[in-house]
């Protein structure tokens, strides 16, 4: 089956090939990837894993867009303004935008974008009967429906319940893509694998778990500075290969141009334990790597209102103080990680955050003996007495635990690690059904707000991310006053405030800031290094 699918993608690249470009022919050509989680939906509206959104941001346009140094830029819409009280933001959309082909638009041909697709797409974010994972984007910030406002064809209006000031940054996320009333509705839930919308590329075939086939938008609107008309690519191929060996066994076989990251399984025979390439593959790829707004933490819940946190020893502030000072975290990057990523001895917002200073937020050092000092002070002297806690992680993640297991271990805390599933793990942090566990926060748009929103007290389950049930008053305050911050400095000052604060908290555990680690082949440019990771193709060159 992968054979006939690749002669098919070929075929029609050579066909593509044929039609009218400015580029070169020897630049139309297959990128090939491979995504080791399967897709639950193409639908921008439940873009909620790290692959979706890589292929979602083919697929798809929304009002702005990040560039490489995540700041908003245009996308639909070419400008925009926002009203003196911060409550209006209006936008005047590009009029050579249309949506990719399909047989439910008359005559079968995409046509031009209009503001009330916008305001429909939007709508449809917090419609309960669509139950889109991306309705927090919008829920707690409207009113209702109405506050999406097409004023004309070329003129979107959004009208906020109170003022945000990340808003914009806010909007590039791809929860935020524009689709077609009349294609969504003909397919209902079936979307999830019809997908139509204005990206650089079209869909055309899903095998789910076997193989994805995207292909040149010719009418893509976007150019690059010399004016020809982006992309470049002919078209994209996924495969959904699991296993990460294998995965990389095929990128050295060149039957895969592009590979995110590096599994522990293999790490040490790529990288030296200072990061760097080893003699064995050197010159065989390119290694791209840059700081990633991932931050990777254990998180600890402290509701004490909550059953499960009446008899933890974690609803002991000095406790999890001392957990913070007993880890070393520059051995664990070292020699887990190969250098790749930094010692979480900051704060929760990552390096590479705009904004980010991080002689302004202060965590925890290695310090073993403040550890003991903490715990003997908290009651447990050397650990005595003090009950066995279970640390939940994924199989993915066991060695970096156990190593954690290890260092608690020497001060005298005892713990159980427990290995689950990521979906039964999701779940069962959801649903505050664990007390200490491996967790990982990705930017879902590039401004602190995101991070710290994980620790607003409103936000605590079922309404939102604060998995570990911090809540503080002084903290709640701080973050509802930057919604009326509009300079940036001001309002970045409070971000670092809020973190300093939490962190003196320690709901959570920060064990590293993540890297991206991206592998091209020799023959790959054109390519994007951004802070999101997020995987942008439109200026991709194949020679």
């Amino acid at each position: 089956m992968n054979k006939l699918i690749t002669y098919f993608v070929l075929l029609l690249s050579i066909q593509l090939c044929a039609c009218h470009s400015n580029i070169s022919d020897k630049h139309k050509t297959v990128f090939n990837i491979n995504l080791e989680e399967g897709l639950t939906s193409l639908d921008p509206a439940f873009c909620r894993n790290h692959y979706t959104i890589w292929m979602d941001n083919q697929l798809y346009n929304g009002l702005v867009q990040v560039n490489d140094s995540l700041k908003t830029i245009p996308c639909i819409a070419k400008s925009w303004e926002t009203s003196a009280d911060g409550l209006l933001y209006t936008f005047h959309l590009r009029n050579d935008v249309y949506f990719h082909d399909d047989p439910h638009f008359a005559g079968g041909h995409g046509r031009l974008v209009k503001a009330s697709d916008f305001a429909y797409s939007f709508g449809r974010l917090i419609d309960p009967k669509v139950a889109s994972s991306g309705s927090w984007i919008f829920s707690d910030k409207v009113k209702d429906k109405s506050a999406f406002i097409a004023a004309n064809d070329s003129t979107f209006q959004i009208k906020l319940k109170q003022p945000f000031a990340p808003f914009l940054s806010l909007l590039t996320a791809q929860y935020c893509s524009v689709v077609p009333k009349e294609v969504v509705e003909f397919y209902g839930k079936d979307f999830r694998s019809h997908p139509v919308g204005t990206g650089p590329f079209r869909f055309k075939y899903w095998k789910e778990g076997e193989v994805l086939v995207l292909l040149k938008n010719e009418r893509y609107w976007e150019k690059d500075d010399k004016g020809n008309r982006l992309p470049y690519l002919n078209a994209i191929r996924s495969t959904f290969i699991a296993d990460k060996q294998t995965s990389f066994l095929e990128f050295v076989k060149k039957n895969i141009d592009f590979l995110n990251d590096i599994d522990g399984s293999y790490r040490d025979d790529i990288l030296t334990k200072s990061g760097k390439v080893t003699q064995k593959y050197k010159g065989k790829f390119i290694l791209n790597t840059a700081p990633y707004l991932n931050t990777i933490y254990i998180g600890m819940l402290v509701d004490t209102t909550l059953p499960i946190v009446k008899k933890s020893p974690l609803k002991i502030l000095k406790i999890r103080q001392a957990i913070n000072y007993a880890i070393d975290r520059e051995k664990m990057i070292k020699y887990l990680r190969n250098s790749m990523g930094t010692p979480g001895y900051g704060g929760f917002v990552p390096p590479g955050m705009p904004g980010f200073k991080g002689n302004d937020v202060h965590g925890y050092n290695y310090d073993p003996e403040k550890a003991r000092c903490l715990l003997r002070d908290a009651g447990f002297p050397n650990g005595k007495n003090m009950p066995e806690i279970t640390l939940a992680t994924t199989i993915g993640y066991r060695s970096l635990i156990e190593y954690v297991q290890g260092q608690l271990e020497r001060v005298g805390i005892k713990t159980n690690v427990e290995i689950t599933q990521g979906a039964s793990l999701r779940e069962l942090i959801s649903k505050n059904g664990i007390n200490f566990f491996y967790g990982s926060w990705i930017a879902d748009y590039p401004d602190a707000e995101n991070y710290l929103s994980v620790f607003y007290s409103k936000n605590k389950i079922p309404f939102g991310p604060n998995y570990t049930g911090f809540n503080n008053k002084k903290f709640d305050e701080l973050f509802e006053q930057t919604y009326q911050v509009k300079d940036d400095e001001k309002r970045f000052a409070i971000y670092h405030q809020m973190d300093n604060l939490m962190m003196q908290q320690s709901p959570v555990v920060v064990l590293y800031y993540d890297k991206i680690v991206n592998l091209y082949q020799n023959n790959i440019s054109g390519y994007s290094l951004n802070g999101q990771n997020l995987l942008v193709l439109k200026k991709v060159v194949k020679k």
